[in-house]
């Protein structure tokens, strides 16, 4: 099932989705296997969804203490959760934030 998941959905050379409209939470997890993470966890959703809601509010990745902050987690949550802020954002299903979001994004 995995791999049928993935085959079906085009990504760009950074791993992100070419078009975000077709994300739902059974590629996320998909995703979040190839990417390591397990099996998401509320914790895991909610940090997504909080990404997702900000994209959609102010297309752009926001800051991740931020998210963290509002979830009520300690600083730091999203590499807790994930191996980077850029592997949850292509969990998130979201587009390329360009350049300088994708450096900020792979930081550890």
């Amino acid at each position: 099932m995995l791999q049928y998941a993935l085959s079906q959905v085009e990504f760009d050379e950074y791993g992100l989705l070419k078009d975000p409209a077709v994300w739902t939470r059974e590629l996320a997890q998909s995703l979040a296997r190839q990417e390591g993470v397990g099996e998401l966890t509320e914790r895991h959703w909610a940090f997504l969804e909080a990404l997702r809601d900000y994209y959609a509010r102010f297309r752009v990745a926001p800051p991740t203490a931020r998210v963290c902050r509002e979830l009520g987690m300690r600083h730091g949550c999203g590499h807790d959760l994930f191996p980077s802020c850029l592997a949850a954002w292509r969990i998130a299903g979201l587009p390329d934030p360009g350049e300088e979001a994708k450096a900020y994004l792979s930081a550890e």
